[in-house]
């Protein structure tokens, strides 16, 4: 009969989530997130009906959360095609990796203090000072704490990167984060990654253009091993004193700049600059 529902071939929760390895409990949260909406919701007993072709999705998704990938996380792999999949999977491993070696980096860091509680922490190094003239970057605004920091960063990097190299930009550095607030292990503030370039660009969703005035700073540079937390927070220190000292007036939040050999850099690799905007000739 013509329009007739074959509920044939319709699974039950039970043996869907017999055959997809997700519990009761994670399919109805999937179905209340939107993630994995059943086929089909009985109206009289309100019982769940899944078709077969959702099992593919649905296996998806429990090897996704086997790889400990939030939901809403595995909602934007998940979104568009395959290839696009692809390309929003690998970024999220990238940033897990990066996110684990500055986890042990940190470990490394207080082990360190444990062992040795009165050395510095940090080698002493000079802060300077330089011109920064304008500047052409496209950015990515986000909220982070702590410990979803370094995934945020190279996430936004991976993402402004790829939409610059469409577009056809030349990249003319390396990338920075600027702080606008005190991100901690407690605490969200918002960051903004700003990778810079030269051409025309249009903003696409969470990405934006704009231009960064010339300005003067003050800056520190460190080492790839140097910038895991909180041991970068010490080089931070160095910054606040020397303007505190010379009584020079701030302008601008305290960023990150990641020197072009950063990706690459060995852990004693000179790669990280820490600097603040101050009053100068830039202005």
């Amino acid at each position: 009969m013509g329009g007739a529902r074959d509920t044939a071939v319709e699974l039950t929760i039970s043996e869907f989530g017999r055959r997809a390895g997700l519990s009761h409990k994670a399919l109805r949260l999937y179905d209340v997130s939107g993630l994995l909406a059943p086929a089909r919701v009985d109206p009289v007993n309100g019982f769940r009906f899944y078709s077969p072709t959702q099992l593919e999705r649905a296996r998806r998704i429990s090897v996704m959360r086997q790889l400990g990938m939030p939901l809403a996380t595995i909602t934007e792999v998940l979104a568009g095609t395959d290839a696009d999949s692809l390309i929003r999977l690998d970024r999220w491993w990238a940033a897990e990796q990066a996110t684990n070696d500055a986890r042990k980096a940190t470990l490394e860091y207080l082990r360190d203090r444990l062992l040795r509680p009165t050395s510095p922490g940090l080698p002493p190094r000079a802060v300077l000072t330089r011109e920064v003239p304008e500047t052409k970057i496209a950015s990515i605004r986000a909220d982070a704490d702590q410990q979803s920091l370094i995934g945020v960063i190279i996430s936004s990097t991976m993402e402004i990167r790829a939409h610059l190299g469409q577009a056809g930009a030349e990249l003319t550095g390396g990338s920075w984060v600027i702080y606008h607030g005190a991100v901690t292990p407690e605490s969200e503030a918002t960051v903004e990654v700003c990778v810079p370039f030269t051409g025309l660009v249009d903003p696409a969703g969470q990405i934006a253009i704009r231009v960064e005035p010339p300005h003067t700073e003050a800056y520190c540079t460190i080492t790839k091993d140097e910038c895991a937390y909180p041991r970068i927070m010490l080089a931070y220190d160095l910054v606040v004193d020397w303007v505190r000292r010379t009584g020079v007036p701030t302008i601008g939040a305290p960023r990150e700049i990641y020197h072009p050999n950063f990706p690459t850099a060995a852990g004693p690799d000179l790669a990280v600059d820490i600097a603040q905007p101050i009053e100068g000739q830039a202005r």
